[in-house]
């Protein structure tokens, strides 16, 4: 149970961190500001992952 949804974390941060980039391009974020986007989404994203698998860990 634990490696498929590792497997599913990584496809759901590839696909995230991708369309960041092109938030970032289309919004024409400055390239100092981009980090910290990225880190920000990145932190909110792993702690919906988290609490989604905990969830279901214990239902």
């Amino acid at each position: 149970m634990i490696t498929v949804f590792i497997i599913f974390s990584i496809f759901i941060l590839y696909n995230i961190n991708s369309m960041t980039n092109s938030l970032c391009i289309k919004r024409e974020i400055p390239e100092e500001r981009q980090p910290k986007v990225f880190r920000t989404i990145n932190v909110l994203i792993t702690i919906l992952l988290i609490s989604s698998y905990v969830e279901i860990l214990y239902t």
